[in-house]
Protein backbone atom coordinates (compact mmCIF):
# COMPACT_ATOMS: atom_id res chain seq x y z
CA UNK A 1 0.00 0.00 0.00
CA UNK A 2 1.23 3.50 -0.78
CA UNK A 3 1.46 6.24 1.82
CA UNK A 4 1.64 9.74 0.31
CA UNK A 5 4.53 12.01 1.26
CA UNK A 6 2.20 14.70 2.57
CA UNK A 7 0.41 12.44 5.04
CA UNK A 8 1.78 14.40 8.00
CA UNK A 9 1.94 12.33 11.17
CA UNK A 10 0.59 9.23 9.40
CA UNK A 11 2.55 5.99 9.60
CA UNK A 12 5.73 5.87 7.49
CA UNK A 13 6.69 2.21 6.95
CA UNK A 14 10.28 1.21 6.24
CA UNK A 15 9.04 -1.00 3.44
CA UNK A 16 5.55 -1.09 1.89
CA UNK A 17 3.15 -3.13 3.98
CA UNK A 18 1.81 -6.25 2.35
CA UNK A 19 -1.84 -6.31 3.34
CA UNK A 20 -4.22 -9.06 2.19
CA UNK A 21 -7.92 -8.60 2.90
CA UNK A 22 -10.31 -11.56 2.59
CA UNK A 23 -14.09 -11.40 3.03
CA UNK A 24 -17.18 -13.42 2.20
CA UNK A 25 -20.32 -11.73 0.92
CA UNK A 26 -22.60 -14.74 0.82
CA UNK A 27 -22.50 -18.33 2.02
CA UNK A 28 -19.48 -20.08 3.52
CA UNK A 29 -15.99 -20.47 2.04
CA UNK A 30 -13.08 -22.65 3.21
CA UNK A 31 -9.58 -21.15 3.01
CA UNK A 32 -6.11 -22.67 3.18
CA UNK A 33 -3.41 -20.17 4.18
CA UNK A 34 0.37 -20.65 3.86
CA UNK A 35 3.22 -18.22 4.56
CA UNK A 36 6.76 -19.43 3.79
CA UNK A 37 9.07 -16.44 3.25
CA UNK A 38 12.52 -16.99 1.72
CA UNK A 39 15.26 -14.51 2.60
CA UNK A 40 18.12 -13.35 0.39
CA UNK A 41 16.93 -15.41 -2.60
CA UNK A 42 16.44 -18.48 -0.38
CA UNK A 43 20.11 -18.44 0.67
CA UNK A 44 19.64 -17.39 4.33
CA UNK A 45 18.21 -19.48 7.16
CA UNK A 46 15.45 -17.99 9.28
CA UNK A 47 13.64 -18.62 12.54
CA UNK A 48 10.14 -17.75 13.77
CA UNK A 49 9.40 -16.26 17.19
CA UNK A 50 5.83 -16.24 18.51
CA UNK A 51 5.23 -13.30 20.80
CA UNK A 52 2.24 -12.28 22.86
CA UNK A 53 0.73 -9.09 21.54
CA UNK A 54 -1.06 -6.77 23.93
CA UNK A 55 -4.24 -5.68 22.23
CA UNK A 56 -5.97 -2.50 23.40
CA UNK A 57 -8.16 -1.57 20.47
CA UNK A 58 -10.56 -4.49 20.09
CA UNK A 59 -14.28 -3.82 19.84
CA UNK A 60 -17.49 -5.74 19.28
CA UNK A 61 -16.98 -5.71 15.49
CA UNK A 62 -13.29 -6.64 15.18
CA UNK A 63 -10.30 -7.86 17.12
CA UNK A 64 -6.59 -8.28 16.58
CA UNK A 65 -4.98 -11.66 17.11
CA UNK A 66 -3.10 -11.73 20.41
CA UNK A 67 -0.08 -13.39 18.82
CA UNK A 68 2.48 -11.91 16.47
CA UNK A 69 4.88 -14.00 14.41
CA UNK A 70 8.38 -12.64 13.81
CA UNK A 71 10.39 -14.15 10.96
CA UNK A 72 14.06 -13.42 11.69
CA UNK A 73 17.00 -13.68 9.29
CA UNK A 74 20.46 -12.11 8.95
CA UNK A 75 19.18 -9.48 6.51
CA UNK A 76 15.64 -8.56 7.52
CA UNK A 77 12.96 -9.32 10.13
CA UNK A 78 9.31 -9.60 9.14
CA UNK A 79 6.31 -9.09 11.42
CA UNK A 80 3.08 -10.99 10.67
CA UNK A 81 -0.25 -10.23 12.36
CA UNK A 82 -3.94 -10.52 11.55
CA UNK A 83 -7.29 -8.86 12.26
CA UNK A 84 -10.71 -10.53 12.12
CA UNK A 85 -13.97 -8.65 11.70
CA UNK A 86 -17.69 -9.35 11.51
CA UNK A 87 -20.94 -7.53 10.83
CA UNK A 88 -23.53 -9.53 12.76
CA UNK A 89 -22.28 -13.10 13.15
CA UNK A 90 -19.64 -14.67 15.39
CA UNK A 91 -15.97 -14.01 14.84
CA UNK A 92 -14.21 -16.60 12.65
CA UNK A 93 -11.74 -18.91 14.35
CA UNK A 94 -8.21 -18.86 12.93
CA UNK A 95 -5.39 -21.00 14.33
CA UNK A 96 -1.86 -20.99 12.92
CA UNK A 97 0.57 -23.90 12.99
CA UNK A 98 4.33 -23.73 12.50
CA UNK A 99 5.55 -26.41 10.11
CA UNK A 100 8.79 -27.18 8.30
CA UNK A 101 9.22 -28.08 4.65
CA UNK A 102 12.33 -29.92 3.52
CA UNK A 103 13.11 -27.51 0.69
CA UNK A 104 12.70 -24.35 2.82
CA UNK A 105 15.37 -22.62 4.93
CA UNK A 106 13.11 -22.22 7.95
CA UNK A 107 9.58 -22.81 9.28
CA UNK A 108 6.42 -21.27 7.93
CA UNK A 109 2.81 -20.70 8.98
CA UNK A 110 -0.20 -22.77 7.89
CA UNK A 111 -3.87 -22.32 8.72
CA UNK A 112 -7.18 -23.75 7.54
CA UNK A 113 -10.25 -21.70 8.38
CA UNK A 114 -13.77 -20.96 7.26
CA UNK A 115 -15.37 -17.57 6.68
CA UNK A 116 -19.12 -17.10 6.75
CA UNK A 117 -21.22 -14.31 5.35
CA UNK A 118 -20.16 -10.85 6.72
CA UNK A 119 -16.94 -12.18 8.24
CA UNK A 120 -13.55 -10.72 7.25
CA UNK A 121 -9.88 -11.29 7.96
CA UNK A 122 -6.93 -9.01 7.20
CA UNK A 123 -3.35 -10.31 7.14
CA UNK A 124 -0.46 -7.85 7.61
CA UNK A 125 3.17 -8.63 6.71
CA UNK A 126 5.75 -5.87 7.12
CA UNK A 127 9.35 -5.18 8.03
CA UNK A 128 9.91 -5.06 11.76
CA UNK A 129 11.42 -1.70 12.77
CA UNK A 130 14.83 -1.80 14.45
CA UNK A 131 14.88 -1.43 18.21
CA UNK A 132 15.69 2.10 19.33
CA UNK A 133 14.60 3.73 16.09
CA UNK A 134 13.55 7.35 16.57
CA UNK A 135 9.82 7.86 17.07
CA UNK A 136 9.13 4.16 17.56
CA UNK A 137 5.34 4.63 17.82
CA UNK A 138 5.10 6.02 14.30
CA UNK A 139 7.21 3.19 12.89
CA UNK A 140 5.56 0.41 14.93
CA UNK A 141 1.94 1.47 15.51
CA UNK A 142 -0.82 -0.49 17.23
CA UNK A 143 -2.33 -2.65 14.49
CA UNK A 144 -6.13 -2.50 14.46
CA UNK A 145 -9.06 -2.24 12.07
CA UNK A 146 -9.14 1.56 12.34
CA UNK A 147 -5.54 1.80 11.11
CA UNK A 148 -6.23 -0.62 8.26
CA UNK A 149 -9.23 1.40 7.07
CA UNK A 150 -7.18 4.59 7.30
CA UNK A 151 -4.36 3.11 5.23
CA UNK A 152 -6.83 1.89 2.65
CA UNK A 153 -8.47 5.32 2.35
CA UNK A 154 -5.08 7.05 2.04
CA UNK A 155 -4.00 4.62 -0.65
CA UNK A 156 -7.24 4.96 -2.60
CA UNK A 157 -7.16 8.77 -2.39
CA UNK A 158 -3.53 8.89 -3.55
CA UNK A 159 -4.14 6.83 -6.70
CA UNK A 160 -7.41 8.56 -7.56
CA UNK A 161 -5.70 11.92 -7.31
CA UNK A 162 -2.74 10.76 -9.38
CA UNK A 163 -4.74 9.31 -12.27
CA UNK A 164 -6.98 12.40 -12.34
CA UNK A 165 -4.01 14.27 -13.86
CA UNK A 166 -4.50 12.35 -17.09
CA UNK A 167 -5.70 14.45 -20.00
CA UNK A 168 -6.63 11.39 -22.07
CA UNK A 169 -10.35 11.29 -22.91
CA UNK A 170 -10.34 9.02 -25.95
CA UNK A 171 -11.25 5.41 -26.67
CA UNK A 172 -10.00 2.59 -24.43
CA UNK A 173 -9.62 5.15 -21.61
CA UNK A 174 -9.83 2.57 -18.83
CA UNK A 175 -7.16 0.38 -20.47
CA UNK A 176 -4.91 3.38 -21.06
CA UNK A 177 -5.23 4.43 -17.42
CA UNK A 178 -4.46 0.90 -16.24
CA UNK A 179 -1.24 1.04 -18.24
CA UNK A 180 -0.42 4.49 -16.83
CA UNK A 181 -0.92 3.19 -13.29
CA UNK A 182 1.37 0.28 -14.09
CA UNK A 183 4.14 2.59 -15.33
CA UNK A 184 3.76 4.69 -12.18
CA UNK A 185 4.11 1.58 -10.03
CA UNK A 186 7.30 0.71 -11.91
CA UNK A 187 8.79 4.08 -10.93
CA UNK A 188 11.15 4.26 -7.96
CA UNK A 189 10.02 7.45 -6.25
CA UNK A 190 13.27 8.45 -4.45
CA UNK A 191 15.28 8.70 -7.70
CA UNK A 192 12.73 8.73 -10.52
CA UNK A 193 14.19 5.59 -12.12
CA UNK A 194 11.75 3.35 -14.02
CA UNK A 195 12.33 -0.41 -13.88
CA UNK A 196 11.67 -2.56 -16.93
CA UNK A 197 9.68 -5.00 -14.81
CA UNK A 198 9.37 -5.77 -11.08
CA UNK A 199 10.20 -9.46 -11.58
CA UNK A 200 13.11 -11.71 -12.53
CA UNK A 201 13.41 -15.27 -13.77
CA UNK A 202 10.01 -15.52 -15.47
CA UNK A 203 10.89 -17.33 -18.71
CA UNK A 204 10.36 -16.30 -22.31
CA UNK A 205 9.92 -20.02 -22.99
CA UNK A 206 8.56 -22.41 -20.34
CA UNK A 207 11.39 -24.72 -19.36
CA UNK A 208 13.91 -22.74 -21.41
CA UNK A 209 17.04 -20.75 -20.47
CA UNK A 210 15.90 -17.23 -21.47
CA UNK A 211 15.20 -16.00 -17.97
CA UNK A 212 16.43 -12.51 -17.14
CA UNK A 213 16.42 -10.03 -14.28
CA UNK A 214 14.48 -6.92 -15.36
CA UNK A 215 14.50 -5.05 -12.04
CA UNK A 216 16.76 -2.32 -13.43
CA UNK A 217 16.26 0.91 -15.31
CA UNK A 218 17.15 0.71 -18.99
CA UNK A 219 17.83 4.06 -20.66
CA UNK A 220 15.76 2.83 -23.61
CA UNK A 221 12.70 1.66 -21.66
CA UNK A 222 12.69 4.66 -19.36
CA UNK A 223 12.93 7.14 -22.22
CA UNK A 224 9.95 5.52 -23.94
CA UNK A 225 8.09 5.62 -20.62
CA UNK A 226 8.67 9.38 -20.41
CA UNK A 227 7.15 9.74 -23.88
CA UNK A 228 4.07 7.68 -22.92
CA UNK A 229 3.41 9.56 -19.67
CA UNK A 230 3.87 12.96 -21.32
CA UNK A 231 1.20 11.95 -23.82
CA UNK A 232 -1.17 11.67 -20.87
CA UNK A 233 -0.05 14.91 -19.19
CA UNK A 234 1.91 13.18 -16.38
CA UNK A 235 4.74 15.71 -16.21
CA UNK A 236 5.91 15.18 -12.62
CA UNK A 237 7.21 11.65 -13.27
CA UNK A 238 9.06 12.81 -16.37
CA UNK A 239 10.75 15.59 -14.39
CA UNK A 240 12.06 13.09 -11.83
CA UNK A 241 13.35 10.75 -14.51
CA UNK A 242 15.08 13.63 -16.31
CA UNK A 243 16.81 14.54 -13.08
CA UNK A 244 17.91 10.92 -12.72
CA UNK A 245 19.34 10.92 -16.25
CA UNK A 246 21.00 14.30 -15.75
CA UNK A 247 22.89 12.77 -12.82
CA UNK A 248 23.90 9.81 -15.02
CA UNK A 249 25.16 12.26 -17.66
CA UNK A 250 27.46 13.75 -15.03
CA UNK A 251 29.01 10.30 -14.57
CA UNK A 252 29.79 9.19 -18.12
CA UNK A 253 32.12 6.28 -18.83
CA UNK A 254 35.75 7.13 -19.71
CA UNK A 255 34.95 6.98 -23.45
CA UNK A 256 32.05 9.42 -23.01
CA UNK A 257 29.31 6.79 -23.21
CA UNK A 258 26.35 5.97 -20.98
CA UNK A 259 25.58 2.54 -19.58
CA UNK A 260 22.60 0.96 -21.28
CA UNK A 261 21.10 0.29 -17.84
CA UNK A 262 21.51 1.23 -14.18
CA UNK A 263 20.20 0.13 -10.82
CA UNK A 264 17.38 2.20 -9.39
CA UNK A 265 20.01 4.02 -7.31
CA UNK A 266 22.20 4.69 -10.35
CA UNK A 267 24.78 1.92 -9.91
CA UNK A 268 26.56 0.81 -13.10
CA UNK A 269 27.89 -2.66 -12.38
CA UNK A 270 25.06 -5.22 -12.39
CA UNK A 271 26.93 -8.50 -12.23
CA UNK A 272 24.86 -11.46 -13.43
CA UNK A 273 24.71 -14.44 -11.03
CA UNK A 274 23.06 -17.84 -11.55
CA UNK A 275 21.28 -19.49 -8.62
CA UNK A 276 21.64 -23.23 -9.01
CA UNK A 277 19.72 -23.91 -5.80
CA UNK A 278 16.49 -22.53 -7.29
CA UNK A 279 14.38 -24.62 -9.65
CA UNK A 280 12.89 -21.65 -11.49
CA UNK A 281 9.36 -21.00 -12.68
CA UNK A 282 8.00 -24.35 -13.87
CA UNK A 283 11.58 -25.70 -13.99
CA UNK A 284 12.86 -22.92 -16.26
CA UNK A 285 16.58 -22.72 -15.54
CA UNK A 286 18.93 -21.08 -14.85
CA UNK A 287 17.54 -18.50 -12.43
CA UNK A 288 19.57 -15.29 -12.72
CA UNK A 289 19.87 -12.05 -10.81
CA UNK A 290 21.81 -9.09 -12.11
CA UNK A 291 22.10 -8.61 -15.84
CA UNK A 292 25.18 -9.35 -17.91
CA UNK A 293 24.07 -6.93 -20.62
CA UNK A 294 24.89 -3.90 -18.47
CA UNK A 295 28.19 -3.31 -20.30
CA UNK A 296 26.85 -4.02 -23.81
CA UNK A 297 27.39 -1.58 -26.62
CA UNK A 298 23.85 -0.65 -27.68
CA UNK A 299 24.04 2.58 -29.63
CA UNK A 300 20.29 2.96 -29.99
CA UNK A 301 19.90 4.22 -26.39
CA UNK A 302 21.08 7.71 -27.36
CA UNK A 303 18.24 8.10 -29.82
CA UNK A 304 15.59 7.11 -27.29
CA UNK A 305 17.09 9.39 -24.65
CA UNK A 306 17.52 12.42 -26.93
CA UNK A 307 13.98 11.99 -28.27
CA UNK A 308 12.65 11.99 -24.69
CA UNK A 309 14.73 15.07 -23.84
CA UNK A 310 13.44 16.84 -26.93
CA UNK A 311 9.81 16.08 -26.05
CA UNK A 312 10.34 17.03 -22.41
CA UNK A 313 11.78 20.37 -23.51
CA UNK A 314 8.71 20.83 -25.72
CA UNK A 315 5.94 19.69 -23.36
CA UNK A 316 7.58 19.80 -19.93
CA UNK A 317 10.30 22.07 -18.57
CA UNK A 318 12.85 23.92 -20.75
CA UNK A 319 16.27 22.34 -20.92
CA UNK A 320 18.93 23.73 -18.55
CA UNK A 321 22.31 24.88 -19.82
CA UNK A 322 24.10 22.23 -17.77
CA UNK A 323 21.93 19.50 -19.30
CA UNK A 324 22.56 20.97 -22.75
CA UNK A 325 26.29 20.61 -22.20
CA UNK A 326 25.75 16.93 -21.38
CA UNK A 327 23.58 16.54 -24.48
CA UNK A 328 26.33 18.00 -26.64
CA UNK A 329 28.78 15.43 -25.28
CA UNK A 330 26.36 12.59 -26.03
CA UNK A 331 25.62 13.78 -29.57
CA UNK A 332 29.34 14.11 -30.28
CA UNK A 333 29.84 10.59 -28.92
CA UNK A 334 27.19 9.33 -31.37
CA UNK A 335 28.82 11.24 -34.23
CA UNK A 336 32.13 9.51 -33.47
CA UNK A 337 30.73 6.01 -32.90
CA UNK A 338 27.53 5.56 -34.92
CA UNK A 339 29.22 3.38 -37.53
CA UNK A 340 30.26 0.73 -34.99
CA UNK A 341 28.65 -2.69 -34.82
CA UNK A 342 26.63 -3.24 -31.64
CA UNK A 343 24.11 -5.55 -29.92
CA UNK A 344 21.09 -3.27 -30.36
CA UNK A 345 17.63 -3.34 -28.81
CA UNK A 346 17.27 -7.13 -28.46
CA UNK A 347 20.57 -7.39 -26.55
CA UNK A 348 21.86 -10.30 -28.59
CA UNK A 349 24.64 -12.27 -26.95
CA UNK A 350 26.17 -13.44 -30.18
CA UNK A 351 27.99 -11.53 -32.91
CA UNK A 352 27.81 -7.75 -33.10
CA UNK A 353 26.26 -6.38 -36.28
CA UNK A 354 25.28 -3.13 -37.95
CA UNK A 355 21.67 -3.34 -36.81
CA UNK A 356 19.22 -1.14 -38.71
CA UNK A 357 17.38 -0.17 -35.52
CA UNK A 358 20.56 1.16 -33.92
CA UNK A 359 21.46 3.17 -37.02
CA UNK A 360 17.98 4.71 -37.12
CA UNK A 361 18.17 5.68 -33.44
CA UNK A 362 21.66 7.15 -33.94
CA UNK A 363 20.06 9.32 -36.63
CA UNK A 364 17.36 10.27 -34.11
CA UNK A 365 20.00 11.24 -31.52
CA UNK A 366 21.79 13.61 -33.86
CA UNK A 367 18.56 14.96 -35.34
CA UNK A 368 17.05 15.77 -31.94
CA UNK A 369 20.30 17.42 -30.88
CA UNK A 370 20.09 19.70 -33.91
CA UNK A 371 16.41 20.44 -33.29
CA UNK A 372 17.08 21.31 -29.64
CA UNK A 373 19.85 23.73 -30.58
CA UNK A 374 17.65 25.43 -33.17
CA UNK A 375 14.48 25.53 -31.06
CA UNK A 376 16.23 27.06 -28.06
CA UNK A 377 18.99 28.87 -30.02
CA UNK A 378 21.52 27.06 -27.84
CA UNK A 379 25.25 27.29 -28.59
CA UNK A 380 26.28 24.49 -30.94
CA UNK A 381 29.84 24.85 -32.25
CA UNK A 382 29.60 21.40 -33.92
CA UNK A 383 26.35 22.08 -35.78
CA UNK A 384 27.90 21.59 -39.23
CA UNK A 385 29.42 18.29 -38.13
CA UNK A 386 26.10 17.12 -36.67
CA UNK A 387 24.17 17.93 -39.83
CA UNK A 388 26.75 16.20 -41.99
CA UNK A 389 26.69 13.07 -39.81
CA UNK A 390 22.89 13.03 -39.63
CA UNK A 391 22.62 13.05 -43.42
CA UNK A 392 25.35 10.42 -43.77
CA UNK A 393 23.52 8.05 -41.41
CA UNK A 394 20.29 8.52 -43.33
CA UNK A 395 21.84 7.83 -46.72
CA UNK A 396 23.69 4.78 -45.42
CA UNK A 397 20.51 3.24 -43.96
CA UNK A 398 18.61 3.76 -47.18
CA UNK A 399 21.46 2.13 -49.10
CA UNK A 400 22.88 -0.61 -46.87
CA UNK A 401 19.82 -1.64 -44.83
CA UNK A 402 17.53 -1.88 -47.86
CA UNK A 403 17.19 -5.21 -49.65
CA UNK A 404 16.16 -4.29 -53.21
CA UNK A 405 15.31 -7.93 -54.14
CA UNK A 406 12.95 -8.60 -51.22
CA UNK A 407 12.01 -4.92 -50.92
CA UNK A 408 12.43 -4.80 -47.15
CA UNK A 409 14.39 -2.89 -44.57
CA UNK A 410 16.49 -5.70 -43.15
CA UNK A 411 17.48 -6.52 -39.58
CA UNK A 412 21.09 -5.48 -40.24
CA UNK A 413 23.56 -4.77 -43.00
CA UNK A 414 24.96 -8.26 -42.52
CA UNK A 415 21.55 -10.00 -42.56
CA UNK A 416 19.76 -8.50 -45.53
CA UNK A 417 17.31 -11.41 -45.80
CA UNK A 418 16.23 -11.17 -42.15
CA UNK A 419 13.10 -9.27 -41.16
CA UNK A 420 12.96 -7.54 -37.77
CA UNK A 421 9.97 -5.84 -36.19
CA UNK A 422 12.21 -3.16 -34.69
CA UNK A 423 12.24 -1.38 -38.09
CA UNK A 424 8.59 -0.50 -37.40
CA UNK A 425 10.00 2.34 -35.30
CA UNK A 426 11.00 4.25 -38.45
CA UNK A 427 7.84 6.35 -38.97
CA UNK A 428 7.23 6.59 -35.22
CA UNK A 429 10.44 8.65 -34.84
CA UNK A 430 9.85 10.52 -38.15
CA UNK A 431 12.76 8.87 -39.92
CA UNK A 432 10.57 7.96 -42.86
CA UNK A 433 7.07 8.74 -44.04
CA UNK A 434 4.54 6.07 -42.94
CA UNK A 435 3.30 5.78 -46.54
CA UNK A 436 6.75 5.60 -48.14
CA UNK A 437 6.69 2.68 -50.62
CA UNK A 438 9.80 1.16 -49.05
CA UNK A 439 8.26 1.15 -45.60
CA UNK A 440 4.86 -0.13 -46.78
CA UNK A 441 6.59 -2.96 -48.64
CA UNK A 442 8.42 -3.89 -45.42
CA UNK A 443 5.17 -3.85 -43.44
CA UNK A 444 3.44 -6.02 -46.04
CA UNK A 445 6.07 -8.71 -45.57
CA UNK A 446 6.05 -8.44 -41.76
CA UNK A 447 2.31 -9.13 -41.91
CA UNK A 448 2.93 -12.52 -43.55
CA UNK A 449 3.12 -15.68 -41.39
CA UNK A 450 6.60 -17.04 -40.56
CA UNK A 451 6.25 -19.94 -42.99
CA UNK A 452 5.90 -17.36 -45.78
CA UNK A 453 8.82 -15.27 -44.60
CA UNK A 454 6.86 -12.91 -42.36
CA UNK A 455 6.65 -12.29 -38.60
CA UNK A 456 2.93 -12.56 -37.83
CA UNK A 457 0.93 -15.38 -36.25
CA UNK A 458 -2.65 -14.90 -35.04
CA UNK A 459 -2.19 -11.15 -35.57
CA UNK A 460 0.71 -11.11 -33.09
CA UNK A 461 4.19 -9.94 -34.12
CA UNK A 462 7.46 -11.73 -33.42
CA UNK A 463 10.66 -9.76 -32.92
CA UNK A 464 12.41 -11.74 -35.64
CA UNK A 465 12.38 -15.28 -36.97
CA UNK A 466 13.99 -17.10 -34.05
CA UNK A 467 14.44 -20.23 -36.22
CA UNK A 468 16.73 -18.51 -38.73
CA UNK A 469 18.28 -15.75 -36.59
CA UNK A 470 21.22 -16.59 -34.34
CA UNK A 471 20.98 -14.25 -31.35
CA UNK A 472 23.52 -16.17 -29.28
CA UNK A 473 20.96 -16.99 -26.60
CA UNK A 474 20.02 -20.57 -27.40
CA UNK A 475 16.70 -22.05 -26.41
CA UNK A 476 13.74 -23.12 -28.52
CA UNK A 477 10.40 -21.55 -29.33
CA UNK A 478 9.95 -17.86 -28.54
CA UNK A 479 6.61 -16.12 -28.11
CA UNK A 480 5.37 -13.09 -29.99
CA UNK A 481 6.68 -9.81 -28.63
CA UNK A 482 3.88 -7.64 -27.24
CA UNK A 483 5.60 -4.31 -27.77
CA UNK A 484 6.24 -5.15 -31.44
CA UNK A 485 2.54 -5.85 -31.95
CA UNK A 486 1.69 -2.40 -30.57
CA UNK A 487 4.43 -0.83 -32.73
CA UNK A 488 2.82 -2.51 -35.72
CA UNK A 489 -0.55 -1.05 -34.71
CA UNK A 490 0.95 2.42 -34.54
CA UNK A 491 2.79 2.06 -37.85
CA UNK A 492 -0.43 0.89 -39.55
CA UNK A 493 -2.30 3.74 -37.88
CA UNK A 494 0.06 6.36 -39.28
CA UNK A 495 -0.11 4.79 -42.72
CA UNK A 496 -3.87 4.51 -42.25
CA UNK A 497 -4.22 8.27 -42.62
CA UNK A 498 -3.66 7.64 -46.31
CA UNK A 499 -5.16 4.15 -46.62
CA UNK A 500 -8.33 3.36 -44.62
CA UNK A 501 -7.80 -0.36 -45.19
CA UNK A 502 -4.60 -0.20 -43.12
CA UNK A 503 -6.39 1.81 -40.43
CA UNK A 504 -9.02 -0.91 -40.14
CA UNK A 505 -6.26 -3.50 -39.84
CA UNK A 506 -4.63 -1.48 -37.04
CA UNK A 507 -7.87 -1.24 -35.08
CA UNK A 508 -8.58 -4.96 -35.47
CA UNK A 509 -5.10 -5.99 -34.22
CA UNK A 510 -5.30 -3.52 -31.35
CA UNK A 511 -8.70 -4.74 -30.17
CA UNK A 512 -7.51 -8.34 -30.34
CA UNK A 513 -4.31 -7.51 -28.45
CA UNK A 514 -6.33 -5.99 -25.60
CA UNK A 515 -7.79 -9.43 -24.93
CA UNK A 516 -4.35 -10.81 -24.04
CA UNK A 517 -4.11 -8.68 -20.90
CA UNK A 518 -5.12 -10.25 -17.61
CA UNK A 519 -8.14 -9.23 -15.52
CA UNK A 520 -6.20 -6.20 -14.23
CA UNK A 521 -5.22 -5.02 -17.70
CA UNK A 522 -1.59 -6.09 -17.21
CA UNK A 523 0.59 -7.33 -20.08
CA UNK A 524 3.64 -9.53 -20.23
CA UNK A 525 6.68 -9.23 -22.45
CA UNK A 526 5.67 -12.05 -24.78
CA UNK A 527 2.67 -14.21 -25.66
CA UNK A 528 2.87 -17.92 -26.48
CA UNK A 529 1.05 -19.43 -29.45
CA UNK A 530 -1.41 -20.85 -26.89
CA UNK A 531 -2.14 -17.35 -25.57
CA UNK A 532 -0.15 -17.93 -22.37
CA UNK A 533 1.73 -14.92 -20.97
CA UNK A 534 5.53 -15.27 -21.14
CA UNK A 535 8.47 -13.32 -19.75
CA UNK A 536 8.71 -10.90 -16.87
CA UNK A 537 5.43 -9.35 -15.79
CA UNK A 538 4.14 -6.70 -16.00
CA UNK A 539 6.42 -5.28 -18.67
CA UNK A 540 7.00 -1.52 -18.99
CA UNK A 541 7.88 -1.88 -22.69
CA UNK A 542 4.46 -3.35 -23.44
CA UNK A 543 2.44 -0.84 -21.44
CA UNK A 544 4.17 2.24 -22.83
CA UNK A 545 3.72 0.93 -26.39
CA UNK A 546 0.05 0.29 -25.57
CA UNK A 547 -0.44 3.91 -24.48
CA UNK A 548 1.28 5.30 -27.58
CA UNK A 549 -0.69 3.02 -29.92
CA UNK A 550 -4.01 3.84 -28.25
CA UNK A 551 -3.30 7.59 -28.30
CA UNK A 552 -2.43 7.67 -31.98
CA UNK A 553 -5.12 5.23 -33.10
CA UNK A 554 -7.82 7.17 -31.27
CA UNK A 555 -6.61 10.43 -32.81
CA UNK A 556 -6.62 9.08 -36.38
CA UNK A 557 -10.01 7.39 -35.97
CA UNK A 558 -11.35 10.82 -35.01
Amino acid sequence: MHLPDNSGPAIKPLLPWLIRHVSVVRGEVDFHFELFPSFNYALDDHTVDIEDYKVTANDDKSFVGNKRFIFRSNTINLDFRYIVSKADKDFPTIDFKLINKKEMKGPGLVSKFQLKESQEVTFILRELPAVGIENQLLMDPPINSVLMKSLFKQTLAYWQKWISQSCYKGRWRENVHRSALTLKLLTYEPTGAVVASPTFGLPEEIGGPRNWDYRFTWVRDSAFTVYALMRLGMVQETERYMKFMEERCQDLNPDGSLNIMYSIEGEKKLTEIEFTHLDGYRSSKPVRIGNGAYDHLQLDIYGELLDAVYLFNKYGSPLSYDMWQSIRKLVNYVCDNWNQEDMSIWEVRGKKQNFTYSKVMCWVAVDRGIRLSEKRVLPCPDRDKWMRVRDSIYEEIMTKAWNPERKIFAQSYESLDALDSSVLIMPLVFFISPNDPRFLSTVDQILLPPEKGGLMANNLAYRYNYQTTDDGLGGGVEGSFSMCTFWLVEALTRAGKFDKKLLGKAEFIFEQMISYGNHLGLYSEEIASSGELLGNFPQAFTHLAFISAAFNLDRVLG
